[in-house]
């Protein structure tokens, strides 16, 4: 059992508070991830700043990215949430097991990408080159290479958030890896 139970609105600073209603105007709900990150003063604006900074990426081309890195980092939580917004960003069910594995059969450009996320996070950044050349050939520049490396880091820090906490993940349970056939 967690050691860590999901503080509410009445348990979090001002500051988180107003960050906890803006959470839920936008949103519908708070996530338990993020009211997570509100144990700390300042690590929820902090992290939001941070996520939603602009980027070369779409945002489809992001959740490429996150589903890569919280499989690679076994965050149930994280692929949970991310495979309810890759739905939303136009992925079928099939094609974001196969991004969590790493790939992406169905379009060259996000299978590079895809290998990508996977190689640097596997690898602890240290690229593999043919996969950083496979990115490069596939169409993508040095300023996409900078901002997905970028978002490996910021998917990391909540992969990294759940594995330590183990709050309860509040999004449709993400089927495992295995049922994919890939």
């Amino acid at each position: 059992m967690s050691t860590f139970n999901v503080p509410k609105r009445e348990e979090v600073s001002e500051k988180n508070q107003t960050i906890f209603d803006n959470l839920e105007k936008a949103v519908g709900f708070v996530p338990n991830l993020y009211a997570t990150y509100a144990y700390s003063e300042n690590a929820l604006e902090n992290y939001l700043n941070f996520s939603n900074a602009k980027t070369s990426l779409t945002a489809k081309q992001k959740e490429v990215v996150n589903l890569a890195v919280s499989q690679v980092n076994n965050c149930l939580y994280c692929l949970s949430a991310h495979t309810a917004i890759g739905k939303m960003n136009g992925f079928s069910d099939d094609q974001i097991l196969e991004l969590r594995a790493g790939k992406a059969s169905f379009d060259n450009k996000l299978d590079a990408l895809a290998r990508l996320a996977r190689n640097i996070t596997e690898n602890r950044g240290v690229t593999t080159a043919a996969v950083l050349e496979n990115f490069f050939n596939a169409g993508w520049t040095k300023e996409n290479l900078i901002d997905t490396i970028v978002l490996v880091g910021d998917k990391t820090i909540s992969n990294y958030i759940h594995s330590t906490t183990q709050i309860p993940v509040d999004f449709p349970v993400a089927q495992p890896l295995e049922a994919a056939t890939v």
